[in-house]
């Protein structure tokens, strides 16, 4: 099936031919749905934060970032805006020459509200000779929304989001990354006012990104009064995955070429290991606001932060005295406790267990890494959420999933997932070392028969692909797991362009 050419461009992408072989069975099987439990809800999954327990939580992370601890802000930020701009790209291509959509009449209607908008007539000028309000007044909308999108242009259309320029200040204009480069400092900076902020990105904007770093970094340095440590990555090349075709064999271009496409977010689970650090948060690049909105953003950054260090110090605690042999039948259950009731990890057949497999059992699922997952009320938006699952092992733990991963043909089921209380909205801060500082491998706890089989098209032919777990989903399916409920004010995505005049970005 594969040739010895095959070979040699699998080996040179670091791809081995039983990795290969195991995707085109998973072409062929399918991915089982999970079983679920149920949705987690506040008391049964997501907890809730009192006022005297913020107090506690944000002195935890205070204290923490006191001491000589490595922090990291992961910010997967390599994805093209194309789809930001989908409206504007059907507006140039469509019949008519005057806004006619809803999307669009907004978009024109408020034009001078975006933060782009002077960068924006500029480039009008400098193509057609005339602002943005005098192509306007003559008719050439087309113009305008090319000016935006095309490479002559601010090209918006091909750039990535954290390149964007998203939000307007009195005296600047600040891209998506901008502001993660000010809120990182606001909640990620240790004792010694270092902050390190690690961007994932694609090869053909890296030269970009690093640019526009060098060009604002003393800025925000004398703003905050921080030293940043900016890093990047890109995705692996050893993770992508092989196209098949509709007969799961291996999808060949029209040059007889094996095809390889990116293995989705989950890919990043690679990225993540490779950062050297005692603790990382995990935001998306387009979930930003503006300073004035960030207070309440940056208060439960840290009460997640405290969270963690919390249950992780209670985690670290258990451990040593299992593996030292200290503990009694009265301590074993306070351990048992502590992963129903705090962890929501549960055994159903726990009691049968002797005290020998009970000390193992516990050593298992103590010596993991930590998440904490903020997660907001359930408004409608597309995307994961909180259930409690059954794991492999015939455990039930906490995961995200997606509604690709749930059986909908199953009432019950779907009664989970339609009753959900809550929403992922991508908000992680992870402890990713032992008790003893020694780093986790994280592809260790990835469950690999939780990625997702979608079909595309190349050259006219039809094609299956495949997505790698993923990166909160099934990268992480066998992590210690904690909801906190967060506001939903602090999740402002920008899926499209016309998002960016919501009152929270303005």
């Amino acid at each position: 099936m594969l040739t010895q050419d095959d070979l040699k461009v699998l080996a040179l992408r670091g791809i081995t031919e039983e990795a290969i072989q195991e995707q085109l069975k998973c072409f062929a099987t399918g991915f089982p749905f999970l079983r679920l439990s149920a949705s987690a809800s506040i008391g049964n999954g997501i907890m809730r934060v009192d006022e005297n327990s913020a107090k506690e939580y944000l002195a935890a992370w205070d204290n923490y970032l006191a001491e000589d601890h490595s922090i990291v802000k992961f910010v997967p930020a390599s994805g093209a805006a194309s789809r930001m701009f989908k409206n504007l790209f059907e507006f140039l291509d469509a019949e008519y020459d005057e806004p006619t959509t809803d999307f669009e009449k907004k978009f024109f209607e408020r034009i001078s509200h975006f933060a782009f908008y002077d960068a924006l007539n500029d480039a009008c000028v400098v193509l057609y000779g005339n602002t943005i309000e005098g192509l306007v007044d003559e008719g050439n909308y087309k113009e305008v929304v090319a000016a935006l999108l095309g490479e002559d242009g601010l090209n918006y259309g091909a750039l990535p989001k954290g390149l964007l320029q998203f939000h307007a200040y009195e005296s600047q204009v600040r891209t998506a990354m901008e502001e993660h480069l000010a809120e990182g400092a606001m909640y990620a900076g240790n004792a010694a006012r270092d902050v390190k902020v690690h961007f994932t990105v694609s090869h053909d904007h890296l030269p970009l990104f690093r640019d526009l770093v060098e060009q604002v970094r003393p800025q925000y340095e004398q703003e905050y009064n921080v030293r940043y440590h900016i890093t990047f990555s890109e995705q692996k090349p050893s993770t992508d995955t092989i196209a098949a075709d509709m007969e799961n064999n291996p999808f060949r271009d029209s040059d007889g070429s094996l095809l390889f496409r990116p293995g989705g977010h989950g890919a990043l689970i690679e990225n993540l290991n490779d950062i050297d650090a005692d603790v990382i948060f995990v935001k998306n690049i387009d979930n930003v606001v503006p300073d004035r909105l960030k207070e309440e953003t940056v208060r439960y950054k840290k009460i997640i932060g405290g969270v963690l260090v919390s249950i992780k110090k209670q985690i670290d605690t258990y451990l040593a005295q299992l593996r030292r042999g200290e503990y009694t039948a009265e301590l074993l259950q306070q351990m048992v406790d502590f992963l129903e009731n705090q962890l929501f990890n549960r055994h159903e057949n726990i009691s049968s267990l002797n005290e020998k497999e009970l000390v193992a059992y516990l050593i298992k699922k103590f010596d993991r890494p930590v998440r904490v997952c903020g997660m907001v009320k359930n408004v409608g938006e597309p995307g994961g959420g909180p259930f409690l699952a059954y794991n492999q092992d015939g455990t039930v733990s906490l995961q995200i999933l997606e509604s690709s991963q749930i059986d909908m043909n199953n009432a019950e089921a779907r009664s989970f997932f339609e009753k959900g209380t809550h929403f992922n909205p991508v908000d992680l801060v992870c402890a990713v070392r032992d008790g003893v500082g020694e780093k986790y491998q994280l592809p260790n706890f990835v469950d690999r028969n939780t990625g997702f089989i979608s079909y595309k098209s190349k050259s006219g032919k039809e094609l299956k692909a495949l997505e790698l777990p993923g990166l909160w989903n099934g990268a992480m399916s066998d992590w210690n797991t904690i909801f906190v409920e967060v506001p939903i004010e602090t999740f402002n995505p920008v899926k499209t362009v016309n998002d960016l005049l919501r009152e929270q970005h303005q």
